[in-house]
């Protein structure tokens, strides 16, 4: 029987499984041949088509996407709209009530749920089952933190395609994802999972943009401290001085691209100027 004649309607849980895929993938990939939309098809009882199409509807809500033409498809739900404008106004709960769903359709036996139902996935995601008590224990901002940086590295390394935004550097285990504004930033707890605070860099570039050693522009072009510019000095630079030139264009992601607002606020609040 087709898929639309046994569940037409897409639940909530459905549709923020479908979310986290989309930012985890790269948008090339957004198809029913990727293996892990046929997982994730599979456990929901959904079609891979379908799963591809949901995800090609959040592509058409992120306005990189909509400068370049993607309008998704013309019966997108008002659900995929509600999460994206939720994620916008709080990534950090969106990021982990996804990955709390997400660990619950790997593991159903550990809560007793199957989550291929969608009424058991929608109370796995009601604000009551995922929503921290007064005073929460170590353990739990522990597992909150580990969602929420997990989704945010997956997020902002498929955007720039697995690749430095500097050098181009592809190995895995030197990139970083780095938050503009900064994790620790009082009252950034909407912004800690947000891609669109984030770049794509290598451990040494890093670092010198955690500590304010460089910056970016309003054109996306690379602005080095005073501090490193005297590459002569017994603590310069030296011969990594050239992984340093001022000007050096950032490489934009394919989508969620880096937040404007964010980048002014690690020029005026991070970066030294001395």
């Amino acid at each position: 029987m087709a898929e639309g004649h046994l569940r037409k309607n897409w639940s909530r849980a459905e549709t923020l499984l479908a979310f986290r895929l989309y930012c985890q993938l790269p948008f090339g990939k957004l198809h029913q041949y990727n293996p892990d939309i046929i997982t994730l098809a599979q456990h929901l009882g959904r079609t891979p088509s379908a799963v591809a199409m949901k995800g090609c509807n959040f592509a058409s809500l992120d306005p990189l996407h909509q400068q370049r033409g993607v309008t998704g498809l013309t019966n997108r739900g008002k659900l995929e709209e509600q999460i994206w404008e939720a994620f916008h106004d709080d990534s950090e709960a969106i990021a982990n009530e996804a990955e709390a769903l997400y660990e619950s359709l790997l593991n159903p036996q550990a809560n007793g749920d199957d989550p291929t139902k969608p009424s058991e996935l929608d109370d796995l995601a009601s604000p009551d089952r995922l929503a921290l008590p007064v005073g929460p224990t170590e353990v739990e901002r522990t597992v909150r933190t580990r969602r929420v940086q997990g989704f945010f590295r997956r997020a902002v390394l498929s955007g720039y395609g697995h690749r430095c935004a500097l050098t181009r550097l592809a190995i895995p285990e030197l990139l970083n994802a780095s938050h503009i504004i900064p994790w620790a930033t009082p009252g950034s707890e909407q912004h800690r999972a947000d891609p669109t605070n984030g770049l794509c860099l290598n451990a040494l570039h890093d670092r010198a943009f955690d500590r304010g050693l460089i910056t970016f522009d309003e054109n996306h072009r690379l602005l080095v401290s005073p501090m490193l510019a005297d590459d002569t000095a017994p603590d310069g630079l030296g011969r990594f001085a050239d992984a340093f030139t001022p000007q050096t264009p950032l490489i934009l992601p394919e989508r969620f691209a880096p937040s404007p607002e964010a980048l002014a606020y690690h020029r005026e609040e991070v970066f030294l100027l001395a």
